[in-house]
Protein backbone atom coordinates (compact mmCIF):
# COMPACT_ATOMS: atom_id res chain seq x y z
CA UNK A 1 0.00 0.00 0.00
CA UNK A 2 1.65 3.13 -1.33
CA UNK A 3 0.59 6.60 0.82
CA UNK A 4 0.79 9.91 -0.05
CA UNK A 5 3.78 12.20 1.11
CA UNK A 6 1.29 15.01 2.01
CA UNK A 7 -0.76 12.30 3.93
CA UNK A 8 2.14 11.55 5.92
CA UNK A 9 3.44 15.13 5.92
CA UNK A 10 0.35 15.82 7.32
CA UNK A 11 0.71 13.46 10.29
CA UNK A 12 3.70 14.12 11.69
CA UNK A 13 2.21 18.01 11.39
CA UNK A 14 -0.38 16.72 13.74
CA UNK A 15 1.31 14.99 15.78
CA UNK A 16 4.09 18.33 16.22
CA UNK A 17 1.62 20.01 17.33
CA UNK A 18 0.03 17.86 19.59
CA UNK A 19 3.92 17.19 21.23
CA UNK A 20 3.90 20.96 21.59
CA UNK A 21 0.96 21.48 22.89
CA UNK A 22 0.96 19.01 25.56
CA UNK A 23 4.82 19.20 26.70
CA UNK A 24 3.95 22.09 29.44
CA UNK A 25 0.95 20.38 30.24
CA UNK A 26 3.09 17.46 30.75
CA UNK A 27 6.26 19.05 32.64
CA UNK A 28 4.04 21.11 34.71
CA UNK A 29 2.84 17.54 36.09
CA UNK A 30 5.77 16.07 36.37
CA UNK A 31 7.62 19.22 38.32
CA UNK A 32 4.64 19.29 40.88
CA UNK A 33 4.65 15.64 41.17
CA UNK A 34 8.44 15.68 41.85
CA UNK A 35 8.01 18.09 44.33
CA UNK A 36 5.56 16.57 46.43
CA UNK A 37 7.25 13.74 46.37
CA UNK A 38 10.49 15.28 47.60
CA UNK A 39 8.27 16.88 50.50
CA UNK A 40 6.78 13.63 51.46
CA UNK A 41 9.96 11.61 51.47
CA UNK A 42 11.23 14.71 53.70
CA UNK A 43 8.23 14.66 56.36
CA UNK A 44 7.45 10.70 56.05
CA UNK A 45 4.17 11.41 54.71
CA UNK A 46 3.84 8.35 52.38
CA UNK A 47 0.01 8.70 51.22
CA UNK A 48 -0.55 8.14 47.47
CA UNK A 49 -3.71 10.77 47.22
CA UNK A 50 -1.77 13.52 48.56
CA UNK A 51 -0.37 14.08 45.08
CA UNK A 52 -3.17 13.59 42.91
CA UNK A 53 -5.04 17.15 43.58
CA UNK A 54 -1.91 19.46 43.93
CA UNK A 55 -0.82 18.09 40.20
CA UNK A 56 -4.85 18.46 38.68
CA UNK A 57 -4.91 21.98 40.54
CA UNK A 58 -1.49 22.57 38.67
CA UNK A 59 -2.15 21.80 35.40
CA UNK A 60 -5.66 23.32 35.15
CA UNK A 61 -3.71 26.47 36.06
CA UNK A 62 -1.23 26.25 33.46
CA UNK A 63 -3.54 25.52 31.04
CA UNK A 64 -5.46 28.33 31.53
CA UNK A 65 -2.55 30.32 31.54
CA UNK A 66 -1.42 28.84 28.36
CA UNK A 67 -5.07 28.80 26.83
CA UNK A 68 -4.47 31.79 24.37
CA UNK A 69 -1.13 30.18 23.26
CA UNK A 70 -2.47 26.69 22.93
CA UNK A 71 -5.64 28.27 20.86
CA UNK A 72 -3.47 30.07 18.36
CA UNK A 73 -1.31 26.79 17.68
CA UNK A 74 -4.20 24.94 16.75
CA UNK A 75 -5.57 27.71 14.61
CA UNK A 76 -2.64 28.64 12.91
CA UNK A 77 -2.34 24.74 12.07
CA UNK A 78 -5.79 24.54 11.03
CA UNK A 79 -5.27 27.57 8.73
CA UNK A 80 -1.92 26.19 7.25
CA UNK A 81 -3.75 22.82 6.03
CA UNK A 82 -6.82 24.36 5.12
CA UNK A 83 -4.12 26.33 2.42
CA UNK A 84 -3.01 22.83 1.49
CA UNK A 85 -6.44 21.64 0.48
Amino acid sequence: MVYDESSIQFIRDALMVTLKIAFPLLMAGMIIGLLISLIQSVTSIQDQTLTFVPKLLGVIVIAIVLLPWIVGRILAFTFEMLQLF
